[in-house]
């Protein structure tokens, strides 16, 4: 492992969920590998490809369902970098837009080194609590 590889994870980590925050969807998926598989409690279920995942946000987007946040951010990150395969884990906290209880969520990333830099290949996130802001 070594630092400035765990140095472009976080920072990629940090850019996905600005991007997210700033509605720039493309800035996103930039940080995704072609092959991405993500479960969140949220989700209606694992999207096992990404076709699955472009169509939940499509259907989510167009049902004015995108969350509206404040804030998006990692927190307690923590990188292992074992050659081209890495992991993070952290605690996402988001907090609604105009305030409200923040949500806390476990996550476990797994990063793939591709020739574009560090993607995440699998992205797994459980909700753990909510509190006042």
């Amino acid at each position: 492992m070594t630092e400035t590889d765990t140095a472009a994870i976080a920072a990629g980590i940090d850019d996905m969920y600005d991007a997210f925050l700033a509605g720039d969807t493309r800035r996103f998926d930039t940080h995704l590998h072609p092959e991405v598989t993500t479960w969140e409690t949220h989700l209606p279920g694992p999207l096992r490809t990404r076709a699955e995942l472009d169509a939940y946000r499509a259907q989510r987007d167009s049902a004015g369902a995108r969350p509206a946040l404040d804030r998006l951010a990692p927190e307690e990150l923590r990188v292992d970098v074992w050659g081209d395969v890495a992991v993070a884990r952290y605690v996402l906290v988001s907090v609604p837009a105009g305030g409200g209880q923040a949500q806390h969520s476990r996550v476990t990333d797994v990063m793939r080194r591709t020739d574009d830099g560090w993607r995440i290949a699998h992205h797994h996130a459980e909700l753990v609590r909510a509190e006042a802001a």
